[in-house]
């Protein structure tokens, strides 16, 4: 599951349903909430996220709108294409949206490998003052390299990610980015990413203002550690996370015998696989530093199907 609860607030701003308003609605103050868009088979009466897409446009100020969380857009096995062309379509009724959250779809309604998603990149080219982008679901997923100058928050939330859309993350100009998450899963739900496809991202040559880093949730986090301990993008962190995949004491030493991590003012190791003695050493080697040792015992990633 994800970590963010996007139906209740997001960006900042609470979060309103699109569907669940009075068909004679209107909200002229459209940038005091996120407008969360869904369709579902169960609803009732069910609406099509055509329909609830119209609703939107036509009861919301959309000049105004800064913040959209797209949740489920039909039956699960539905790709996102849709939604993405439809919102990239009309960039420019939404001239202020700076958040965007694309597929905000928890366990009871969709596992995360059975969201059909689709190429974000025209996300990306029709929104170029888009400041956050959080994708949930990587079946489908794909991104071409892009240059973005706005961008600060880019979360990928997968059970399986591609190393064709690491690279791309990790080819892209993103200036301003100074938040990037990205969760791994596992091989059999299409993950294929490796290490190697973390280079760029590790060295930092393209992300000058980054100053969190999640590389989380993978079946390799020991080698993922091993790589970050001597990574330079990690001495201009301010906060690190290597969680969510079952990290076990070689991926610890790894980092305790790297480049110094005194720095950080986190680092997030929580549902991991470590020994007690190697989190005393942990806690006492970075003993300024906050360090989430949550969730011991589990030695597998933490979100897979």
């Amino acid at each position: 599951m994800s970590t963010i609860d996007y139906r209740r607030h997001y960006a900042g701003l609470p979060t309103i349903e699109v569907r669940e308003l009075p068909d004679d609605s209107w909200l002229s103050d459209s940038a005091t909430v996120a407008w969360r868009i869904s369709a579902t088979p169960w609803s009732r009466p069910p609406k099509p996220i055509g329909q609830v897409l119209d609703a939107f446009f036509e009861r919301a100020d959309t000049s105004l709108v800064t913040a959209i969380v797209i949740g489920p857009w039909g039956d699960p096995s539905e790709s996102s294409k849709g939604v993405i062309e439809r919102l990239s379509g009309e960039a420019e009724r939404l001239p202020a949206l700076r958040s965007l959250c694309l597929g905000d779809i928890d366990r009871e309604e969709s596992e995360i490998s059975w969201i059909q998603q689709s190429d974000i990149t025209p996300l990306l080219q029709a929104f170029p003052q888009l400041e956050r982008l959080d994708v949930r679901g990587g079946t489908g997923l794909a991104l071409t390299p892009v240059r973005h100058e706005s961008l600060r928050v880019l979360r990928i939330e997968t059970g399986g990610l591609h190393g064709a859309v690491t690279r791309a993350v990790a080819a892209g100009d993103l200036a301003a980015l100074e938040d990037l998450e990205l969760w791994f899963g596992v091989e059999d739900y299409g993950g294929s990413t490796t290490v190697s496809d973390l280079e760029p991202i590790l060295r930092g040559d393209r992300l000058p203002a980054l100053r969190h880093l999640g590389l989380q949730n993978a079946e390799f986090q020991d080698d993922i550690a091993a790589a970050v301990a001597t990574a330079p993008i990690v001495a201009r962190l301010e906060t690190l996370a290597l969680s969510m995949g079952g990290l076990t004491d070689a991926g610890a030493e790894a980092l305790l015998t790297g480049q110094p991590l005194t720095h950080l003012r986190q680092l997030d190791l929580h549902h991991h696989d470590l020994s007690d003695a190697m989190m005393r050493r942990l806690t006492e080697a970075l003993a300024g530093v906050e360090v989430d040792l949550s969730e011991h015992g589990a030695p597998y990633v933490a979100v897979e199907e």
